[in-house]
């Protein structure tokens, strides 16, 4: 007698949501090998159903009579569900970032939008200071644009020696020297790298960074400030001044300065 697959009446359970499965039930008949009615049961069951892929299918004895095997009955499970992610391979990469931004102290504004002071008076004109009291400037903290990326690559063992993780080590707290990324030089600044070995293949290496542009002609009360890359930091020195309309002493930029506290690094010695 011939093995016979037919899908039960009560087939067919099935979940909907975040991880979606289906069972289809089947009887099998004809055979008291186990290892034939389930090749059966594959044979017969679709690979896909409702979306899903068939992940697992087995069969459980129902009536078993070896020397009758055509009075034989299983019952089969065949379970279906969503594809998972196929593994990374050596070679692949992946991407991340965000865009939060950093926070950054500043003691000069953009520009004063507005001065008041009591009626028949002239408010003093500090040229962009922020909180300026009798002695100092306080400033403000305030967002700044930062760019934060991160890639994941997958590295051969060959390639992960430790020369190179000395290389990683050394470039850390880097800046870039030349164009990267799509970024100029100077916008980019290396937060280092994480990485771990999967079995004897390659590893999995995740690289940070943070990006912040650079800037020209910034103004800074009567003081045009030329230039500054991203990780460059500029502060200003504030100085007692005559302001003849308030007829008061004010504090005002006096000087700017621009300080490199980022060494340079090619970047290309990465990698990626």
């Amino acid at each position: 007698m011939a093995i016979t697959v037919t899908e039960k009446p009560d087939s067919r359970e099935s979940t909907s949501g975040e991880n979606p499965s289906a069972t289809l039930v089947y009887s099998v008949r004809g055979t008291a090998d186990d290892v034939q009615a389930r090749g059966a049961l594959a044979a017969e069951a679709p690979p896909t159903h409702d979306s899903l892929v068939r992940q697992t299918w087995g069969v459980e004895p129902v009536h078993i009579d070896t020397g009758h095997p055509d009075t034989c009955l299983w019952a089969g499970n065949v379970r279906y569900g969503r594809t998972s992610a196929p593994e990374p391979e050596t070679g692949d990469s992946a991407y991340n970032f965000d865009t939060g931004g950093g926070t950054q102290h500043i003691t000069q504004s953009i520009e004063t939008v507005g001065r008041y002071a009591p009626e028949g008076q002239t408010p003093p004109d500090f040229k962009g200071a922020i909180g300026v009291t009798h002695d100092s400037v306080e400033g403000v903290d305030i967002i700044v644009p930062v760019f934060h990326f991160s890639e994941t690559h997958y590295k051969p063992d060959a390639f992960v020696t430790p020369a190179y993780k000395a290389t990683l080590f050394s470039l850390t707290g880097k800046a870039n020297s030349g164009a990267f990324k799509g970024f100029a030089a100077g916008e980019v600044l290396f937060l280092g790298a994480s990485g771990s070995k999967r079995g004897e293949e390659d590893w999995e290496i995740t690289y940070r960074f943070a990006a912040s542009p650079n800037a020209t002609a910034i103004p800074v009360g009567d003081i045009t400030v030329a230039a500054k890359k991203g990780w460059e930091y500029m502060w200003v020195r504030y100085a007692d001044a005559e302001d003849s309309g308030a007829k008061a002493l004010v504090k005002r930029p006096a000087s700017a300065n621009v300080e490199k506290v980022y060494h340079l690094a090619d970047f290309s010695a990465l990698g990626i």
